[in-house]
């Protein structure tokens, strides 16, 4: 076992800001954080792994948990589709001396900020606009007319709360923004 380390960092973004290939990207370099698995009620995308890219459970099963107290913060960011922070896996990663990066929505990682207090690094992935954003969800394939119209709805809320977060980035170059991104990590873990 590890050092003991009490550091988080939360990232989040709106949906098609780029915050996962950023993410993915900032986690190949050596500095001690550990993917935070979200669980949730949706169901896997094409090539997402259960207990890798998310914990996906029934609402029979995110409801259970969510009466044990078993949640960090969780939410309903869309109708019927469940996500959370489970505790147990913050613990997990912080007992081995690494650094969980949760990768959340917006008013999941002020729950999670307001929590952890002190420990906490929070940086928000800007779209450069929100025209942007919606051809980068048109060019993922993955949403319907109404899910896309749902996800820009819930993106231009989000974008208001971008002032909350320690750190801003604006994702309109995603090698620009994704050493930007890790700067700021190393900056923190380092310290």
């Amino acid at each position: 076992m590890g050092l003991k380390n009490d550091k988080i960092i939360v990232i989040a973004a709106p949906s098609g800001a780029g915050k996962t290939t950023m993410v993915k990207r900032l986690l190949t370099y050596n500095l001690g954080l550990e993917f935070s698995i979200s669980a949730c009620t949706r169901h896997p995308r094409v090539g997402e792994v259960d207990g890798k890219d998310y914990y996906f459970f029934d609402e029979e099963r995110f409801k259970g948990l969510m009466d044990e107290d078993a949640f960090v913060e969780w939410e309903m960011v869309y109708a019927g589709k469940y996500y959370g922070t489970l505790r147990s896996e913050l613990d997990r990663i912080l007992d081995k001396g690494n650094t969980p990066l949760v990768d959340i929505d917006v008013k999941g990682a002020m729950s999670v900020m307001d929590k952890y207090k002190g420990r906490c690094l929070s940086i928000f992935i800007k779209p450069p606009s929100t025209e942007e954003l919606k051809n980068r969800l048109i060019g993922r394939g993955t949403e319907t007319e109404e899910t896309l119209a749902e996800r820009i709805n819930k993106a231009e809320l989000e974008l208001s709360y971008a002032h909350g977060f320690d750190k801003v980035i604006i994702n309109d170059d995603l090698e620009r923004a994704s050493a930007e991104l890790l700067e700021i990590v190393r900056g923190f873990v380092k310290a």
